[in-house]
């Protein structure tokens, strides 16, 4: 079986779809949310993360209609902490990113030795995603 045949790959690109929205959302709301001096960058940051997400989900939709799945019209949860101090909104965005890794890493299982598009594809979104932690990461290290 191929793994775009697989209903298991079908599920994750759904699931990963929903994830990518919530963290527009979630982005969305940190940059409106963020406060102090240095709001001006965190706010073109925040936007930033949130359209980089959007393109992650229309990317992912993109292949999961391409391999005969049709994404859901949810978004995965998005909790309200009502905490938005810059060190907190960077640890929930850290903790976002993480889920993020984690289902591309399942994606990279499935498709490995099964599809070389997929198995590239998650690959290259992994990178992205550790990527983007390790600019939070820095982001944070002062804070504490």
């Amino acid at each position: 079986m191929q793994a775009a045949d697989d209903p298991e790959v079908i599920e994750l690109l759904k699931e990963i779809v929903e994830l990518e929205l919530s963290g527009v959302i979630r982005f969305t709301h940190y940059a409106l949310m963020v406060t102090g001096p240095n709001r001006i960058p965190q706010v073109t940051f925040f936007q930033g993360k949130a359209a980089e997400s959007l393109q992650h989900a229309q990317r992912a939709g993109e292949i999961l209609t391409g391999i005969g799945g049709h994404p859901s019209m949810k978004v995965a949860p998005v909790n309200e902490t009502h905490q938005h101090s810059v060190e907190t909104i960077l640890e929930e965005s850290y903790a976002h990113e993480r889920i993020a890794i984690d289902q591309y890493t399942k994606l990279v299982e499935l498709a490995t030795g099964r599809s070389l598009f997929l198995e590239e594809y998650a690959r290259s979104m992994v990178s992205a995603e550790e990527e983007d932690l390790m600019e939070l990461r820095k982001m944070m290290r002062d804070l504490s």
